[in-house]
C-alpha cells in the first residue's frame, strides 16, 4: 500500500508541475489561477495528511529549483507555508477528522494562507518584502480570488469522480 500513496503523491507532484507550465505558455498567471494548489489538495484529501504535506513541499520547491517559479526568494518560503498546510491540514480534517468536505476544503485553504501570512510576518524583512503583511496577504488574496473559486468547485468534482 505504500508504494501505490508514493506513485499517487509523484503523479500529483508532477500534474503540480506541469499545470502552471501550461498555464503559463497560454500567457495565464499562476497568481491568478494557482494551479499548483490543486493537486496539493488533492494529495491531502486523497492521501491523508503526511502524503498531502510531502507534496505541498516537494511541488512549489522542485517547481522553483526546475523552472524558477516560485521564485526562491520572497515567494518560495511563502508558497512552501501555504501548501504544506494545505496538504497536511486538508488530509488530516477530511481523512481523520472526517469533517465533511464543504468544511474542510475551506478550512484546509484558510489555515494554509494563515500559515503563509504567520510566515510573512515573521519574515518579512529577510524575505524583501517592505510592504505591511496585511496589505501583501491582501492584494494576493484579491489576486489569486478566481483561483480559489476554481479550487472550491474543482476540488469536489474531481473528488466525486474518482470516489472518495
Amino acid at each position: 500500500m505504500p508504494s501505490v500513496k508514493l506513485t499517487r503523491s509523484a503523479l500529483l507532484i508532477a500534474a503540480g508541475l506541469i499545470l502552471p507550465l501550461l498555464l503559463h505558455t497560454l500567457g495565464a498567471a499562476g497568481s491568478i489561477f494557482l494551479p499548483m494548489h490543486i493537486p496539493v489538495l488533492l494529495a491531502g484529501f486523497c492521501l491523508g495528511p503526511y502524503c498531502g504535506l510531502a507534496v505541498g513541499l516537494l511541488t512549489p520547491a522542485l517547481s522553483s529549483l526546475l523552472t524558477g517559479m516560485p521564485p526562491l526568494l520572497p515567494v518560495l518560503p511563502l508558497m512552501l507555508a501555504e501548501l504544506g498546510v494545505y496538504g497536511w491540514c486538508g488530509g488530516y480534517l477530511y481523512q481523520r477528522r472526517r469533517w465533511p468536505l464543504w468544511l474542510a476544503l475551506p478550512a484546509a485553504m484558510l489555515a494554509g494562507r494563515l500559515a503563509s501570512l504567520l510566515v510573512l510576518a515573521l519574515c518579512a524583512s529577510a524575505l524583501g518584502i517592505h510592504l505591511p503583511a496585511w496589505s501583501y496577504a491582501a492584494a494576493g488574496l484579491i489576486t489569486g480570488l478566481p483561483g480559489i473559486v476554481i479550487q472550491l468547485i474543482l476540488i469536489p468534482l474531481i473528488l466525486k469522480r474518482v470516489n472518495i
